[in-house]
């Protein structure tokens, strides 16, 4: 794939809370691009700022140099991809693909081995960094694959990614991005805990934050959405039915690796418990509300 970065056309499929912050910064890259999403209103302001919008994957897909899907679920994964108006039907012989969907290592494989029969190139790349990484063009990306391809890729992914690593052959991306996830679920729950346990006290929050947020209980999640918890800001950097789809995932991979994991099950059934009380579309953050109601 020869990389004269600007005269590579692109398609994007899947314009949500990240993509459409993504596809903000290719357009003021100066790259030509084309979305697809399952709402077109999603594409509208995108569309005003010069992409160029497609009413399938199939047509977005068609002459393009690389593809980039970032949808919801695996089975939304397998449907833009090989479905009847899927990617796979119109994708030209040495175009990439480049699935940033949070997705099953599995299914990375089998794209992968899909794409190879038919003379396209097949990355996964999942990120993590949330609607703030993709705003500010500050992603970790972690991608599986050919290296080669990696390599050639780099300068487009440089263009919204500031931590971008190959992690090794095809589904490596995603099972990096499982270790990510399962961080974060382990994690959110001492977060929570944490704010909870401050409250009852009759501590003042903001104090509390000031002194936890820097030592060796500091994280990311704790400085950046413990913050959104205190307000009562529940909106989705990343949504609550997505991360339980995540942890489902890393469950089951680690069940083939025989790998028992306790930690991610108990934070899975604490989700399970928001997603029941409607909570589904908020952010991860609205783990809070299973220990604080207002």
């Amino acid at each position: 794939m020869d990389m004269t970065l600007h005269s590579k056309k692109i398609a994007f499929i899947g314009t949500g809370v990240m993509g459409a912050s993504i596809v903000k910064h290719l357009l003021k890259a100066d790259f030509d691009v084309t979305v697809y999403s399952r709402t077109k209103s999603k594409t509208a302001e995108l569309v005003e700022l010069g992409a160029k919008w497609a009413p399938t994957p199939k047509e977005a897909a068609d002459g393009k140099d690389i593809i980039f899907t970032m949808v919801g679920f695996p089975s939304d994964v397998e449907e833009v991809y090989s479905g009847q108006d899927g990617i796979f039907q119109t994708a030209k012989k040495g175009a990439v693909v480049v699935d940033m969907t949070t997705s099953e290592p599995t299914l990375a494989k089998n794209l992968y081995a899909k794409a190879k029969e038919k003379g396209i190139f097949s990355i996964d790349a999942p990120v993590s960094g949330g609607d703030v990484g993709a705003q500010n063009g500050t992603l970790s990306i972690m991608v599986g694959g050919d290296k080669e391809i990696f390599d050639e890729l780099l300068p487009i992914l440089q263009i919204f990614g500031s931590n971008i690593v190959y992690q090794g052959g095809p589904g490596a991306g995603q099972h990096t991005k499982m270790c990510n996830q399962l961080l974060i679920a382990t994690n959110m729950i001492g977060v929570c805990e944490s704010i909870a346990y401050a409250l009852k006290a009759g501590l003042d929050i903001d104090k509390v934050l000031q002194s936890i947020s820097t030592g060796a209980a500091g994280s990311w999640s704790l400085s950046n959405l413990g913050p959104r918890m205190i307000k009562g800001d529940l909106e989705p950097g990343f949504y609550v039915k997505h991360f339980i789809k995540d942890m489902k995932i890393a469950i089951e991979e680690a069940e083939r690796m025989d790998l028992d994991l306790p930690g991610v099950k108990l934070s899975k059934q604490l989700y399970n418990t928001l997603l029941e009380k409607g909570y589904g579309e908020k952010g991860t953050q609205a783990l809070i509300k299973y220990y604080v109601e207002d």
